[in-house]
């Protein structure tokens, strides 16, 4: 604030020095990290509710999920328990991923982080491959061009996770962070791209170019935006870091971008949240 004479105290021109870009990108990733836990929580609480309800009231059957693409299958044993172990360990994903990229509890429990960053990983895993049988073994796919970048999606997660984990054994932990980062972000990737597709649909009014069966031009596009710009965004961030002007244009990129991501994700959190997982969620309850 300015004092009597008009100037600038020391203390507040050493505040406006620090405001600098790199910082804004500190608190624009921040943000972007709470609204990602935020609609994290919300799709957990969507999986527990739909998909939980009906295993613990014992009301499956092939009406329960007739909202997914093949869902419960009368006799179809092997199947059933495959597409169970991939969407009810989603909660525990949703819940572990974001707490793994909170720095305080990095910084002030490592054991937790530790021991929750392998049962993420190994969860994350499990996703992958269910998710790729499903897809291609049990045919759960509107068609096979749409499925081709989350396909690539589910291949990239193991290889995320590999790096992840030998640099954290190798106690590299620049490195293990850096990969542990794309591994939540590919593992994501599904959920992200649920949040793509509602906000096109939003900012549309509608579908537009899209189609029924997920293989229309912006559907292509989505299946692998949906992790490759999170990825793509997450390199500016690490890059921006190693900046030393804090102003530089690698910086002020980054920033831009970074806010662009977190707009996307936020107004996709409030449009999948209000056209697909709260409905479903008021229907199973009430």
């Amino acid at each position: 604030m300015n004092n009597k004479f008009g100037a600038v105290s020391p203390q507040d021109n050493m505040k406006l020095k620090t405001l600098n870009a790199q910082r804004i990108l500190h608190y624009c990733a921040s943000a972007w990290v709470a609204v990602a836990l935020f609609g994290q929580w919300l799709f957990a609480m969507y999986i527990v509710v739909v998909f939980g309800t009906p295993l613990v009231t014992g009301t499956v059957n092939e009406s329960s999920f007739s909202h997914i693409i093949k869902g419960y299958v009368n006799g179809d044993s092997f199947g059933n328990f495959m597409m169970f172990a991939h969407i009810i360990p989603a909660t525990v994903l949703s819940v572990c991923g974001t707490l793994q990229i909170i720095p305080y509890l990095r910084q002030h429990f490592p054991k937790f982080h530790k021991f929750n960053g392998r049962l993420f990983l190994t969860i994350g895993l499990l996703g992958a491959f269910t998710g790729l049988y499903l897809t291609w073994a049990r045919d759960t796919r509107l068609s096979d061009i749409g499925s081709i970048g989350i396909t690539l999606n589910g291949i990239l997660i193991p290889i995320a996770i590999y790096f992840a984990w030998k640099h954290a054994r190798l106690k590299r932990f620049n490195i293990h962070q850096r990969w542990a980062i794309h591994a939540f972000l590919l593992i994501n990737g599904v959920w992200m791209f649920r949040l793509l597709l509602m906000v096109w649909f939003l900012l549309n009014q509608g579908p537009n170019g899209n189609s029924n069966k997920l293989d229309g031009p912006m559907d292509i596009f989505f299946s692998f935006a949906c992790y490759g710009l999170p990825m793509l965004i997450a390199e500016l961030i690490m890059c921006a870091k190693r900046q030393r002007n804090p102003n530089s244009k690698k910086v002020i990129l980054s920033l831009a971008v970074t806010f662009f991501g977190l707009l996307i994700t936020a107004f996709g959190v409030i449009a999948a949240g209000m056209m697909m997982w709260s409905p479903r969620i008021i229907e199973v309850l009430f």
